[in-house]
């Protein structure tokens, strides 16, 4: 499938200067991040996010999940996570369970989390769960530089073997 048609319009569009490059067919971002050989904090994902009046694209490192209650307690309203079958609505273009970080591409509302800042690379997938879209980290903040930057994320607990 390649990247999402929505995503390389909307980066084509605004001049964003970007690499794809593919890998195995993953399940995960942490298993694309393996897969690729890249830090999960440089891997940007999506997570799509039901609100009242809407949707909002939650854009965190695959190294976190999105923390609800930060986000609501941001938004001042409630906000839960959408359902696969609203994510597959909303992103036409893309398999299902992947969500390219570009709320613009898909007319959303987002919010991008902190810890993404600094970085001198930015890779997030595409459409499909085998092709990896790289930006340099001047690019991404360009490319984010509307959308508000606020602590959502929080690192996952790694469980331990055995």
């Amino acid at each position: 499938m390649g990247i999402a048609i929505s995503l390389q319009q909307y980066l084509d569009g605004r001049g964003v200067p970007y690499d794809v490059t593919t890998h195995e067919r993953t399940h995960s971002s942490s298993e694309t991040a393996r897969a690729s050989s890249i830090s999960e904090d440089n891997l940007a994902k999506g997570v799509l996010m039901r609100r009242e009046d809407g949707y909002l694209l939650a854009i965190v490192p695959a190294s976190c999940r999105v923390e609800v209650k930060a986000l609501s307690d941001w938004l001042k309203e409630p906000i839960v996570l959408a359902s696969e079958t609203e994510a597959s609505t909303i992103f036409g273009d893309c398999e299902l369970g992947c969500i390219p970080p570009v709320a613009g591409a898909y007319d959303l509302m987002a919010v991008v989390d902190d810890s993404l800042e600094g970085f001198n690379d930015i890779y997030f997938e595409g459409g499909d769960h085998r092709t990896l879209v790289h930006l340099t980290g001047r690019n991404f903040h360009r490319l984010m530089s509307d959308v508000p930057h606020v602590h959502i994320g929080e690192h996952r607990r790694m469980t331990s073997p055995g």
